[in-house]
């Protein structure tokens, strides 16, 4: 059930309060996907390590790209009976370059935590070439997340392709604790029913025990499920990155776990007498 206020949809029961929708795409805002669109005459990076090249004619049919075909040779005429027909949609992409459209991989779609509406972050990323974004945690709430990844899909906001990770935390799911192997393994079911791709472990530190931990990632391989970490100062006692890695972990945000995971005289680093984690100016001055 969704409700429209001034505009802007919130949701009902089943989402965080108070999280707005984006808004529907307005007409203005966009054209396509086209059955042919060609791009004309552009130099592109094609994102491979490879130098650039141009002229190039890029074709792109529905959603997907067909063919970048070199069409010439720089200050020089191109010859037009050697370039891709049909188009139903033309591009001058003449002193233009073309680039694949940047992945953020962690990238969190406002809301309260962040105290800006989803609309002006989906915006802002698609205003600098960031067209795909791994949503880890889904703060929002994992349905209005799935909600937002569908509407993106079918082009009715404007925003980014949305990958929804989420959190391992009670305020994701309503099965209890994950606090242990067999909890771990359902928290994964979960988020796979839900159709989610991919899990972010962050706490409680539970998560972290190697049983739990282990487990989990197992049945993110096992159900071609992504996973990613923030294994906080909490957790690195327990389990480092590189533990973690071994037992299949397939990311890791920020550098939690890495520093630790390099000791070879101790497990964890040598916190200041009055050290207290929930005290950010200690938990980031003493970060690394």
């Amino acid at each position: 059930m969704l409700g429209n206020v001034a505009g802007l949809l919130f949701a009902a029961p089943g989402f965080p309060p108070q999280v707005p929708f984006a808004p529907d795409r307005r007409i203005d805002e966009g054209e396509g996907p086209f059955p042919r669109l060609i791009i004309r005459g552009a130099t592109v990076v094609d994102g491979t390590g490879a130098p650039p090249m141009g002229p190039v004619d890029i074709v792109i049919e529905g959603n997907r790209i067909r063919e970048v075909k070199s069409v010439g040779f720089p200050k020089l005429p191109i010859k037009p009976e050697g370039r891709p027909k049909n188009a139903t949609r033309e591009i001058d992409g003449t002193n233009l370059w073309v680039l694949p459209g940047f992945v953020d991989m962690h990238g969190h779609s406002g809301g309260v935590e962040q105290g800006t509406p989803a609309e002006y972050v989906f915006k802002l990323w698609m205003a600098h070439g960031i067209t795909t974004v791994r949503e880890p945690g889904c703060g929002n709430g994992v349905d209005w997340c799935i909600h937002e990844r569908d509407r993106s899909a079918k082009n009715e906001i404007v925003a980014p392709r949305i990958v929804p990770y989420v959190f391992t935390s009670e305020r994701s799911w309503d099965g209890g604790a994950i606090d242990t192997p067999e909890q771990g393994r359902k928290f994964v079911q979960w988020v796979a029913k839900k159709g989610c791709d991919g899990l972010k472990i962050l706490g409680p530190p539970s998560v972290f025990q190697p049983d739990v931990l282990g487990a989990m990632l197992d049945e993110a391989n096992k159900l071609h499920l992504g996973s990613t970490t923030h294994l906080a100062q909490l957790g690195v006692a327990q389990t480092n990155i590189i533990q973690a890695a071994r037992m299949g972990l397939r990311g890791m945000e920020h550098w939690y776990g890495l520093p630790e995971s390099m000791f070879t005289d101790r497990t964890v680093q040598n916190y200041p007498n009055d050290y207290n984690y929930n005290d950010e100016q200690h938990r980031f001055g003493q970060a690394g």
